[in-house]
């Protein structure tokens, strides 16, 4: 039978209602799902009215991880608190107990509302607090190094170069702070037209001195429990992606003259492959160059999780029957192949790479372009759509995290990489 309490009161009289429901729920199986369910009923009735108390009617803007901290100190019970996502963290994720479920109801929620949800993902739009820490010096002397992203201006454009080496250009949690950091310094850095990302040399033997674009999520830190659900998987979504794609928020007032966001185009330079996660930044790019020998996938079907925004985006590329071949049946496409023409604009020798983006660099380098990739943007995907998509897949992709399916295959991937010292 269905015990979970009827919610329908005003705001703290449910509040109430949820934090005894999960003090008193227990820690069977049946139980977590019945407190879920109450969460999930919580959010849907006052999503809106939550968001307001935790920003202070909006006038309080909270980045993702302040907002679910936030809520884990002002509403009982609702989502896991600082305490225990601790003590998560030092788990693999096997063995943790799925708070972050729980987070994923909490942000459906909120994205969820047209209101809450739209002022959410403008604040995740705005700069960062370190990139603003770092501005000055970089407009000064157009170089900053972030730890896994280098990026340097030159001649109008900044160049962003991915070295998380130890891991061929996975990502991980440190990458998705450096790679928002660098692309909120270009975009706000008056003396950067254009932008362009390229992957580093390599130190892996089997890459030594060879440049990699990227090769998705790091699975080795998946299944150790280093992936955050805040942190990495929405925060890359909200964060730095749709910041490539829709601007960098430099005014949040909605009457802002002439714009409230800064755009430029910008260019990807695919050396190797581009797998999982690096296959999915292609999507928003405007100019994307690649070397003849590499190859694209989304191995979503093989990990047990949700690609990103693939899903939203690729099929726009690529039309509806190839981007399910790519997403569920595991499709690798390579430069070479005729497809590859829907993900990447031009296909070069390797040698010649560095001078297609040069190439590049002067197409794109000028006013008009930025405005018109504005545009085609906002055709391609509304803000609302963008929203909507957001808000199912960061519960669907919070229980992906945590099914036993998605266990088995990651530590399946992690000890085959371990045997093979990493490479793809």
């Amino acid at each position: 039978m269905n015990s979970d309490p009827i919610l329908g009161g005003d705001l703290a009289d449910d509040a109430k209602l949820l934090a005894e429901h999960v003090r008193t729920a227990g820690g069977s199986a049946e139980a977590v799902e019945s407190c879920r369910r109450v969460r999930q009923a919580f959010m849907h009735s006052h999503g809106d009215a939550l968001y307001d108390v935790l920003t202070d009617h909006r006038r309080r803007p909270l980045r993702l991880a302040e907002l679910v901290d936030a809520a884990a100190e002002r509403f009982e019970g609702l989502v896991p608190t600082r305490p225990q996502m601790e003590r998560e963290r030092n788990r693999p994720q096997a063995q943790k107990e799925g708070h972050e479920i729980d987070q994923g109801i909490f942000f459906r929620g909120v994205l969820a509302s047209p209101s809450a949800g739209a002022h959410l993902v403008d604040t995740m739009l705005s700069p960062t607090p370190r990139a603003l820490s770092l501005l000055d010096a970089f407009r000064r002397d157009g170089l900053a190094d972030l730890g896994s992203v280098h990026i340097e201006r030159r001649d109008g454009a900044a160049h962003l170069t991915v070295n998380n080496q130890h891991c061929l250009n996975a990502e991980d949690n440190r990458l998705i702070d450096d790679m928002e950091t660098a692309v909120d310094l270009a975009m706000l850095d008056e003396r950067v037209r254009v932008g362009v990302l390229r992957g580093g040399f390599m130190t892996h033997p089997r890459y030594r001195d060879r440049r990699v674009f990227s090769a998705g999520i790091n699975l080795k830190d998946l299944h150790e429990g280093r992936i955050s659900f805040v942190d990495f998987l929405l925060r890359r979504e909200l964060g730095y992606i749709n910041k490539l794609m829709h601007g960098v928020l430099v005014d949040p007032d909605p009457g802002a003259y002439p714009q409230r966001t800064v755009h430029m185009p910008w260019i990807a330079a695919v050396d190797s492959f581009a797998i999982g996660g690096g296959m999915q930044l292609l999507f928003v790019f405007d100019h994307v160059v690649s070397a003849d020998d590499a190859f694209f996938s989304l191995p979503a079907a093989q990990e047990g999780i949700v690609p990103g925004l693939g899903n939203l985006r690729l099929a726009r590329l690529t039309g509806a029957r190839l981007a399910r071949r790519v997403i569920l049946g595991g499709r690798r496409i390579r430069a070479t192949d005729p497809e590859a023409s829907l993900i990447c604009d031009r296909v070069v020798a390797p040698e010649e790479l560095a001078g297609a983006v040069e190439e590049a660099v002067c197409s794109l380098d000028n006013p008009a372009v930025v405005a018109n990739r504005m545009m085609l943007n906002l055709a391609e995907e509304s803000q609302d759509g963008l929203r909507r998509y957001l808000a199912e897949f960061a519960l669907v992709q919070a229980r992906r995290l945590y099914a036993a399916d998605v266990a088995a295959k990651v530590g399946r991937f992690s000890a085959e990489s371990g045997a093979r010292k990493g490479h793809p």
